[in-house]
């Protein structure tokens, strides 16, 4: 089908695109393509390109630029909106129909550019050839490749002509499309070919298995391609600077993934003379490179949570990093979305929990609020979660005590402590204390305010199952409120432990019953202190002690600390309280005074009792972005975890 019958057909039928010209003017002339060599212009809104010489120098390569005419092409009788549904573009498939031509019956696309702006795109992503031309292998395999542009001889003077640029063909869906499939797992392993050869590039040695497995293994190939893609524009002084699923297609020629064109990508050095610093550029570069692995971050979480690809549960996402939470705390404000329609577990949430919750960690690494913070491509690309089993990577200490924290994280969800749990959780909370990365109480003044929620006692546990209490109160979540005072050191504790009075018959299989709440409030001066491992030199101590330093220091744990002996002190902070204690109870139905009692003395069994009286925490011992560690007055340990305020019910 002809090209302007196509482009007649578009108008005539009901569509927000109306092309009012037809797409390009035939000329009179041989059929004859012209090949440049693209001069990079200054400006991102020059002229569309011209002949130039030939630029020899540096041992660039070829860099053709080809502009092709119309009847090179044979036109599909499909048309879509451009990229995102652009209102400015026009995107026909087409097969090149000259013989004489490299691309003799490939099919390509033909993107037609209306707008000024659309044209600017066009113009820049023709510039950003001849950047690119030292290493095209990489270009071809990694970036939507533009073969050349079709644009008669005075398109510039004749600002309403459009500008069409001819790009390979990668299928007709973005990545996004190939997520939303049904069938997107076996429809993309059989895109890719998937065999042990493939799945060697990503530190595997088989294909198939479990769901999960395969899913992360596919995600582990995606991401890699992708960010080999963006660190090749990275490393020639570019930044993509639209990178969206809708961006990114896989090509089921080379089984690679492709970044769109790159008509918005940016230089990292400022053209302008007058601001144009060593200083400015470098800040120049990391924040596009920030930028860029912020785009990359939200891609592998769509890729890895499917419910994210709906738009209202993702604009809450967006909305969580946005408002300046931590992306640290993503697992604890996802959480509720991701459990709520699954009776098997996530796969989503299984594979970042997996490697001891390194998923999370490199999705807080790319989503870092701080862009200075944020990781970079080669980082990520090293990053467990990237690398299959057979790849030996060695973990920093940072990612140990994320491992640590994530561990003691699943362990105490369990809700089921046999001693053996018990011990171990109490071996991760030690460990994590003597790994704690702010040691300093300037770093806790910062970090301490906010709402943690506790997650696991290392004291007394008391429940219902074995006791037959009057009446039958359920816990459900412990809160510490953690805010500042007038007075940097001094801050105000808030214990609210919530409950639930359930009925006296039938309360194993009856959850329902009457809501309440037990606030607790003090304040508490912070002061620097320490923790003393050691406090005799008795040999029974000291034999303890060795045995101690070796549970600590040996195996896959212990690795990073790099020490061959125990400190004998832990730097902490100390907590005072100051003022006395107010307890109040609120409840949603009327309870007489004998009821209350009754209730506040099985809400203090069941609770630790230092959530009760906040004078019997002594000291913190371990505290960063997501987790804290804090010490009552008989040793026990309290593990706490950051509550966002968006995910509280």
């Amino acid at each position: 089908m002809p090209l302007l019958a196509a482009a007649a057909a578009v108008a005539a039928c009901p569509s927000p695109i109306v092309l009012t010209r037809p797409l390009c003017r035939i000329e009179a002339h041989p059929r004859r393509r012209r090949r440049f060599r693209l001069e990079a212009s200054s400006s991102a809104s020059a002229s569309a390109p011209a002949p130039a010489a030939a630029d020899e120098g540096g041992g660039a390569g070829p860099c053709p630029v080809v502009r092709f005419d119309m009847s090179d092409f044979t036109v599909a009788d499909r048309v879509n909106v451009g990229l995102h549904g652009r209102s400015d573009e026009t995107i026909f498939e087409a097969t090149v129909c000259d013989p004489s031509s490299e691309l003799y019956g490939s099919t390509v696309v033909l993107r037609q550019l209306k707008s000024l702006q659309a044209k600017r795109r066009g113009r820049r992503a023709l510039e950003v050839l001849k950047k690119l031309a030292r290493r095209q292998m990489m270009y071809h395999s990694y970036a939507l490749q533009v073969h050349g542009y079709i644009a008669p001889c005075n398109a510039v003077e004749e600002e309403d002509v459009p500008l069409v640029l001819v790009h390979g063909y990668h299928g007709s869906h973005s990545l996004r499309h190939w997520l939303q499939l049904s069938d997107w797992l076996p429809t993309l392993e059989a895109t890719l070919a998937l065999d042990e050869e493939q799945v060697r590039r990503v530190g595997d040695d088989s294909v198939g298995g479990p769901a999960v497995t395969r899913q992360l293994r596919l995600i582990r190939i995606l991401m890699r391609d992708l960010l080999i893609g963006v660190n090749y524009l990275h490393s020639h002084g570019l930044a993509h600077t639209e990178l969206r699923l809708e961006n990114v297609h896989v090509s089921p020629i080379d089984k690679h993934v492709k970044v769109g064109i790159l008509g918005n990508a940016a230089d990292f050095h400022d053209n302008d003379p007058s601001s144009s610093t060593v200083a400015s550029n470098n800040d120049r570069r990391k924040m596009m490179i920030a930028f860029d692995m912020r785009c990359v971050g939200f891609i592998m979480a769509k890729m890895v949570l499917r419910e994210l690809m709906d738009s209202s549960t993702f604009f809450k996402f967006k909305s969580f990093m946005t408002k300046g939470n931590d992306p640290s705390c993503l697992r604890e404000f996802l959480l509720p979305t991701l459990c709520q329609n699954s009776t098997s577990g996530n796969i989503g949430l299984q594979m970042l929990d997996r490697q001891w919750g390194a998923g999370w960690n490199l999705l807080a690494l790319l989503l870092a609020t701080k862009p200075v913070k944020r990781i970079s491509c080669v980082d990520a690309l090293r990053h467990p979660f990237l690398c299959g089993p057979k790849w030996r990577i060695s973990p920093s200490v940072n990612l140990i005590r994320w491992s640590l924290g994530s561990t003691a994280v699943r362990m105490a969800e369990d809700y089921i402590y046999g001693h053996h749990q018990r011990r171990r959780l109490a071996y991760f909370v030690e460990l994590m204390e003597v790994l704690n990365p702010n040691l300093r109480t300037q770093n806790w003044l910062h970090l301490l305010p906010g709402r943690w929620r506790l997650l696991y006692c290392t004291g007394r546990h008391i429940g219902l199952t074995l006791r037959q209490p009057s009446p039958r109160v359920l816990i459900s979540d412990v809160y510490l409120t953690v805010s500042s005072e007038s007075v940097d050191p001094v801050f105000s504790l808030t214990s609210d432990t919530g409950f639930r009075i359930m009925p006296e018959s039938n309360w194993p299989h009856d959850k329902s019953g009457t809501e309440g709440v037990l606030s607790v409030t003090t304040s508490a001066r912070i002061a620097a202190g320490r923790i003393y491992i050691k406090e005799h030199d008795s040999e029974e101590i000291r034999v303890t002690s060795s045995r101690s330093s070796r549970r600590y220091l040996h195996g896959k744990w212990g690795k990073v600390s790099q020490m061959k002996e125990l400190p004998s002190s832990l730097p902490t902070v100390s907590i005072a309280a100051m003022d006395e204690i107010d307890v109040s109870m609120s409840c949603d139905s009327s309870l007489n005074v004998n009821s209350a009692q009754n209730v506040l003395q099985e809400i203090r069994t069941q609770t630790p009792p230092e959530m009760f009286d906040l004078s019997k925490i002594v000291c913190g011992t371990y505290i960063d972005a997501r987790l804290m560690i804090l010490r009552g007055v008989n040793g026990s340990a309290l593990l706490f975890t950051r509550a966002n305020p968006t995910s509280d019910p």
